[in-house]
């Protein structure tokens, strides 16, 4: 299928950011880089050059796109694939969790500069398995017992439902919150009256989901 103008800067961007630096790029570079107002703007028109077969598109991970004419072998129906990550992301591991610790702006949180170290637990000990432990900074989520200083265990995933903890990307800050979502409105609430809501419009605001909370861990002093 013919792509259009818009698209085809798109994938001409994606192809530029590969060759310069190995890797793709996220939602809100590419949304950068072109100019559009949100990520958002950039998913739709990567949903597009999928449906296509311009590009292919991993689930659950930032820099997820792949394109077949670079010289990749495509993927069987049988074969699972996983987009190429930037050698800066950490490896994965069965019996530890990486513990991530402040968050360059703008970077992947899953970037080896941000591990303060690894923690031996399981990933299957928490229910989603958790991918990450990132440590809360700040007192905004005190009233449901997450303090300064607590190891949020986080599964990796953009989908997550109403009244759910998120760890959110709003711009270039991660925040851990409570979800809350009606149309193209998303509040993420505070659990701490001190605090007020962060309110955004899907249609100007740049918001990206980095996971689901699904524990808590507290270290001893």
């Amino acid at each position: 299928m013919k792509l259009t103008q818009r698209q085809e800067r798109v994938l001409d961007c994606i192809r530029a950011h590969i060759e310069e630096t190995g890797y793709p790029p996220t939602r809100a570079e590419i949304a950068k880089i072109l100019g559009f107002r949100s990520a958002n703007a950039a998913e739709e028109h990567l949903r597009a050059l999928e449906r296509k077969g311009a590009i292919e598109i991993m689930q659950h991970t930032s820099r997820g796109i792949r394109l077949p004419d670079l010289g990749q072998d495509t993927p069987s129906a049988n074969t699972s694939a996983t987009a190429p990550a930037p050698t800066s992301e950490i490896e994965q591991d069965a019996k530890h969790l990486p513990i991530i610790g402040l968050v360059a702006a703008g970077s992947p949180v899953l970037a080896v500069e941000h591990v303060e170290e690894h923690c031996a637990i399981a990933p299957e000990f928490f229910n989603p398995p958790a991918h990450y432990l990132l440590r809360v900074r700040g007192m905004s989520m005190k009233n449901i017992g997450i303090l300064d200083g607590d190891l949020l265990a986080v599964h990796q995933t953009h989908d997550v439902r109403n009244g759910q903890i998120v760890v959110a990307r709003v711009g270039d800050e991660v925040t851990v919150k409570r979800f809350q979502r009606q149309g193209s409105h998303v509040s993420l609430i505070a659990e701490n009256e001190e605090f007020a809501p962060i309110e955004l419009d899907l249609s100007r605001d740049e918001l990206t989901i980095e996971g689901l909370g699904v524990g808590v861990i507290r270290q001893g002093s």
